[in-house]
């Protein structure tokens, strides 16, 4: 996920530069802020050694494919509708930031 965000990003800010307004940019610049930002996440959730928490990265992945993507399609064809997929990503981050409070606290261990 972390290499896709990268690959995405560089190419947003050298191959669409002439095919995106300076709104559309900012938009697809925020696309790819929250893609890097929970794909550091989920990194961090999958080594670590406690497997509830991996629960917490269901709703970080789709975070990043309702928010990101969504994104990354409205910035390139102003299609309103895709834009209103946006929303549904952003609850799917807040609550895998609550499901990994909540696991967090509850501190289950795998055994070695």
């Amino acid at each position: 996920m972390g290499f896709l965000g990268v690959a995405i990003g560089a190419f947003g800010a050298h191959s669409l530069k002439q095919y995106l307004t300076p709104e559309t940019t900012e938009t697809f610049r925020t696309g790819v802020l929250y893609h890097l930002i929970h794909s550091s996440v989920l990194l961090a959730v999958s080594l670590s050694t406690r497997l509830d928490l991996m629960k917490a990265n269901k709703f970080f992945l789709a975070g990043i494919i309702l928010f990101s993507l969504s994104l990354y399609i409205y910035s390139l064809t102003s299609i309103k509708i895709i834009a209103m997929i946006t929303p549904l990503g952003g609850v799917s981050f807040l609550l895998g930031w609550l499901m990994l409070m909540w696991q967090a606290g509850r501190g289950e261990r795998i055994k070695n």
